[in-house]
């Protein structure tokens, strides 16, 4: 019997070539398609920290403008700081409110006085060890915030008309959340189920809205002048820092005779402090918004010296109350420009004194001696601490300054004779009158009989009886 058995087709094999698998260059495709979730992961994690980080800075951006709900969230070290100062207030043009001036003093009054000017993004906080120094060497040293800085007022109010239409509605609506915080907005959601667009709308038509102040070189002199003369500090010793000088020159030139000594510390056509980070909008808000950010700026462009507390101290101070916004407004209209050489043989008489940075940059050691030339009668000295806020080396560098204004001669100070106004000399010209008249009546009655103390004893008039502060029957 035969087996038939039938071969398999040739087409069978290249059938079975065509359905080999493809090159293994597929493969590889395959395989990097498998590592695109990590790729998925590392995109979405970015996405979420960058929607959080916007999260956070408009949210920031809407925080109420309290001035006591923002006191309160500040650090100790600056509430200890504004517990020993005073406000001090400034008419600097006649169709604004008077602006409120942050002093701080140390030492004894009686002594000389020296009076420390901060520079760009600074304030008297910056200062506190060094005024504190100077007063253990037996000086009164004054500290001030410039308007725009530290706890001096750094806005004003004007009045505005609302923007109608879709956008003003809108517009309207994040005004009032930005001024009364976000968490009100929660709030008439909750409680009514809607924000009340029409009553927002009647309130913001005719509102008063919060701009930064915009003040120049002559508007900080007349600041300047004000302080000295309300604390009665001429003649001065001033000690100007950083930008101080482009801020304080004008005044200086013109009020020389109430000028003792001047110092410049580390004083630059510019300020140390990168004005770009305050400038634009969505860089104001990480710079000053983030302490790790703001922390870095000032390592890197200002100083590498500033401790975590007091950087945090800083960064509050100019987020506070729009500062950074009245910091770049204020750099804008300096005056760095002037002529230094001339500004100094202007003040031929004045004693003046360079302190230096003898550990920053060589461009910087380059700048001292370009200052020391532009000032030829000045005493040139260098300290061991860096350009911006030199807090770690106050000692040092109070030491320095006490002992350039203790070798000048004692400082005469004026007192000028206070002015009675009219209305009060006029009191006192009747006072005087009268208890002459008294007196001729007294004195005719002696033959009478009458007793002495049965009339009424009037004292000779003097200023404190015409405001009625005299001796009265309590014996005040």
């Amino acid at each position: 019997m035969a087996i038939i058995t039938e071969e398999p087709e040739p087409t069978t094999k290249l059938s079975q070539i065509q359905r080999k698998p493809k090159p293994h260059k597929n493969n590889n495709n395959s395989s990097s398609s498998s590592s695109n979730p990590f790729s998925f992961w590392f995109y979405f994690t970015l996405s979420v920290s960058l929607l959080t980080l916007f999260f956070f800075l408009f949210t920031s951006s809407l925080s109420p403008h309290d001035p006591k709900t923002w006191f309160l969230t500040l650090p100790t070290p600056l509430r200890h700081h504004h517990s020993h100062g005073r406000t001090i207030k400034v008419q600097t043009r006649p169709n604004q409110p008077p602006l409120q001036i942050f002093t701080v003093q140390h030492g004894p009054t009686s002594s000389e006085n020296i009076l420390i000017v901060h520079g760009q993004a600074l304030s008297s906080f910056s200062y506190r060890h060094l005024a504190k120094s100077i007063a253990s060497m037996g000086l009164h040293a004054v500290s001030v915030d410039l308007p725009g800085n530290g706890f001096s007022d750094k806005f004003f109010e004007a009045s505005v008309e609302g923007v109608s239409g879709v956008l003003g509605r809108f517009w309207h609506v994040y005004s009032e959340i930005q001024e009364k915080g976000i968490f009100w907005a929660f709030d008439q959601i909750v409680e009514t189920g809607e924000i009340p667009y029409e009553e927002i709308q009647a309130r913001m038509s005719k509102r008063k809205v919060r701009k930064p102040l915009d003040l120049g070189p002559q508007d900080m002199g007349k600041v300047l002048g004000e302080v000295i003369d309300s604390m009665g500090l001429a003649p001065v010793h001033l000690v100007l820092h950083d930008s101080a000088l482009g801020f304080c020159s004008h005044w200086v030139s013109k009020r020389a005779e109430s000028v003792r000594s001047v110092t410049l510390i580390d004083t630059g056509a510019e300020g140390a402090f990168p004005v770009w980070a305050a400038e634009v909008p969505v860089v104001r808000e990480v710079v000053l918004g983030v302490s790790f950010v703001y922390a870095k700026v000032v390592g890197l462009c200002c100083s590498g010296k500033v401790g975590g507390e007091e950087m945090e101290a800083l960064r509050v101070l100019l987020k506070g109350g729009d500062g950074g916004r009245a910091v770049v407004n204020a750099w804008k209209r300096m005056n760095s420009s002037f002529d230094l050489a001339e500004w100094g043989e202007g003040l031929s008489d004045v004693p003046m004194q360079v302190l230096w940075s003898a550990g920053s940059s060589q461009e910087w050691s380059r700048e001292g001696e370009r200052i020391a030339r532009a000032l030829p009668r000045a005493t040139f000295v260098t300290h061991s601490g860096g350009r911006w806020a030199q807090e770690d080396v106050a000692v040092e560098i109070g030491e320095k300054i006490s002992r350039f204004v203790l070798s000048l001669p004692k400082s005469v100070r004026k007192v000028e004779q206070e002015s009675i106004p009219d209305h009060i000399q006029k009191m006192l010209d009747e006072a005087k009158s009268n208890g002459h008249d008294s007196h001729q009546h007294h004195s005719h009655s002696h033959g009478h009989g009458h007793d002495d103390h049965s009339d009424a004893h009037i004292h000779g008039a003097n200023y404190m009886d015409a405001y009625g502060l005299g001796h009265g029957p309590h014996g005040w």
